[in-house]
């Protein structure tokens, strides 16, 4: 029995990759990697990222994406690694203009400000870290860009965070695929997928609020 999809099909991976399968066929791969660079490097962190790798790993070792695992983990890597590319290039050559953007449907000033703390946090580190941080992985690259971080220092960072996102997150789908419970209950899997990648920011949340309030009884008695 299927749990009702809630989220509306570009959103939903199992519903998107099935919809680019009828439409492309084995061609559909170039569709999936499309939305992977939308996602890590257009400033669109709204399509899924976590869950559309884990669901193409999943997707293969079921059979219903007739592609090579090792091609689909290699083009997952490359549009990934370019998303990233973009996102920097968008950076390094708006600047500034990009903090000063007014909030929109798809565009929040907070996340650029959570990005860019998160960038001061944890340095080149950041760049890997942030694949697997929902909407800080679309904003890290910019934030990069932003900074003028070294080119090739970025470049370094990126080509490890793109192989262990593309790779590991697909690898794991198909490794978790070959099991009924799992297969057989694909939604709840992928709200799964989505909640232990949540956890960075639940974690850097309640440090905030934390040290908030230590902040607010030391300033008490003073």
């Amino acid at each position: 029995m299927r749990v009702p999809v809630l989220l509306p099909g570009w959103m939903d991976p199992e519903v998107l990759i099935t919809d680019f399968i009828d439409r492309f066929g084995a061609a559909a791969l170039i569709a999936i990697c499309v939305v992977v660079v939308i996602e890590t490097g257009l400033l669109f962190p709204f399509l899924p990222g976590d869950s559309l790798l884990f669901t193409v790993g999943l997707f293969i070792g079921t059979g219903a994406l007739g592609v090579p695992l090792w091609l689909a983990s290699l083009a997952l890597f490359a549009a990934a690694l370019v998303g990233d590319q973009i996102g920097y290039a968008i950076g390094r050559r708006a600047g500034p203009a990009i903090f000063r953007r007014p909030d929109s449907r798809f565009f929040k000033q907070q996340y650029i400000d959570q990005t860019h703390a998160f960038f001061e946090r944890y340095g080149g580190r950041a760049i890997i870290l942030a694949r697997f941080v929902p909407f800080v992985r679309t904003y890290i690259p910019v934030a990069a860009g932003i900074g003028k971080m070294s080119y090739g220092h970025f470049l370094r960072y990126n080509a490890i965070g793109a192989f262990l996102w593309g790779v590991g997150v697909t690898l794991l789908g198909y490794w978790l695929g070959r099991f009924d419970v799992v297969k057989n209950n694909i939604e709840i899997a992928l709200v799964l997928v989505v909640a232990v990648s949540l956890i960075p920011i639940v974690v850097e949340w309640l440090k905030h609020r934390m040290g908030a309030r230590r902040t607010a009884r030391s300033s008490i008695s003073k």
